[in-house]
């Protein structure tokens, strides 16, 4: 077996415990014909051959070795009546497999853990997860975006992921995308549908949409929505007990879990707004004009719409950031979200002042800065740590 794209994709498959029983003999095939001739095989070795292996530290690989070296000294007697694998082979097909196995556990452990906020804000890394719970990771130039079967259902390419509208699907199957702290993405969905993530956001999407079904996606955090058209087909994004209705239009919608309100702002053509355990009714329901902004209180469920110049809610596509007599609070969240920082104020008087400001992409320093220039700000910045005093 050559070193090639294809044995890329079985030692993938290897660290997230996805092969087949053919494949984990082709695993340890491989390594028995192009590693494990002379001497054993090396941390380094192995994320060489899997680029996308998370890193492993020196003090984990230590104690797996230490591990294997025991365990190897029992097998010498056993190893040694065998003719065909000489017992220092049979340690190190041990020692591969064991130190794919130990990566594979540690990723699948820390990507699985859904509901610890902490892991996803530290981690630098997109994910996706598919309808089987399986995780991929998101990186590196260009790649093929498979489901749970091994299909190839999208392809990416940088710093976007373009789904095929020929996928055969009969029924809805989803994946759902998360971006870290301090990165945003693009989708090009089945249909066309273009939307844009920020940083901090999960969505959850079909990836195929079915013909006589709603284009219905799910939102926790903030995005951009440039929708196709389907007057037969309405697209509804779901953020938390809002839905937001259209036919085909370009909207924001923002909807962190600890913010107060789910904000839509609609930049062209029109949406409507309702509680998702209601029926949409246009005679009824909140709909939106172009340049207007629904804001819908998560406690109480009230919907409130104003007027509002629409690119102050749409320049973080740019990596810009936009504050008009936003609090100092609200402001700090933003920050961490969009450089992957960490903030802590002792100074409980500045929380609540209001602020107008811009910034194109540049960073914290600068941002730090201003606020240091106008308001005399006391902190220290190290470690993506943020005391202010």
């Amino acid at each position: 077996m050559n070193e090639n794209s294809e044995i890329q994709k079985v030692l993938h498959k290897f660290i997230l415990n996805q092969c087949s029983p053919s494949e984990t003999d082709a695993v340890i095939a491989y390594y028995r014909e192009n590693k494990l001739t002379t001497a054993f095989p090396t941390v380094e070795d192995i994320q060489a051959l899997v680029t996308q292996t998370p890193q492993m530290d020196a003090a984990t690989a230590n104690i797996l070795f230490s591990k294997i070296l025991k365990d190897g000294k029992e097998m010498e007697n056993t190893a040694s009546t065998s003719p065909k694998i000489p017992y220092r082979k049979h340690l190190a097909i041990a020692a591969s497999i064991a130190i794919l196995l130990g990566v594979g556990w540690m990723y699948q452990t820390r990507l699985k853990d859904q509901n610890n906020k902490a892991i996803i804000a530290s981690s630098d890394q997109i994910t996706l997860q598919l309808a089987n719970g399986d995780v991929q990771i998101i990186s590196g130039n260009t790649s093929k975006v498979t489901d749970s079967e091994g299909n190839v259902v999208a392809n990416h390419n940088g710093n976007k992921i373009t789904y095929d509208t020929q996928t055969a699907l009969e029924k809805l199957v989803y994946n759902t995308i998360k971006i870290p702290y301090g990165k945003r993405f693009e989708l090009q969905l089945s249909d066309g549908t273009r939307v844009h993530l920020n940083s901090g956001t999960t969505l959850r999407y079909p990836v195929r949409f079915i013909a006589g079904e709603n284009r219905q996606v799910f939102l926790d955090g903030e995005a951009f929505f440039d929708v196709t058209k389907d007057k037969k087909h309405p697209f509804i994004v779901n953020a938390d007990n809002l839905n937001v209705r259209v036919l085909g239009t370009h909207f924001n919608v923002s909807s962190y879990p600890e913010d107060p309100s789910t904000d839509v702002v609609l930049v062209e053509g029109s949406v409507g707004l309702y509680q998702k355990n209601e029926v949409f009714d246009a005679a009824k329901n909140t709909v939106l004009k172009p340049g207007f902004k629904g804001s819908f209180t998560k406690i109480g469920g009230v919907i409130d719409t104003k007027a509002v110049v629409t690119s102050v809610y749409t320049s973080w596509m740019e990596g810009r950031l936009t504050f008009r007599n936003m609090s100092f609070k609200d402001i700090s969240k933003k920050l961490e979200r969009h450089y992957n920082v960490t903030i802590t104020n002792h100074n409980n008087k500045l929380d609540n002042e209001k602020f107008y400001a811009s910034f194109d992409d540049v960073p914290i320093e600068k941002v730090l800065s201003y606020f240091n220039e106008i308001h005399g700000l006391n902190y220290t910045f190290k470690n993506d740590q943020i005391l202010i005093k």
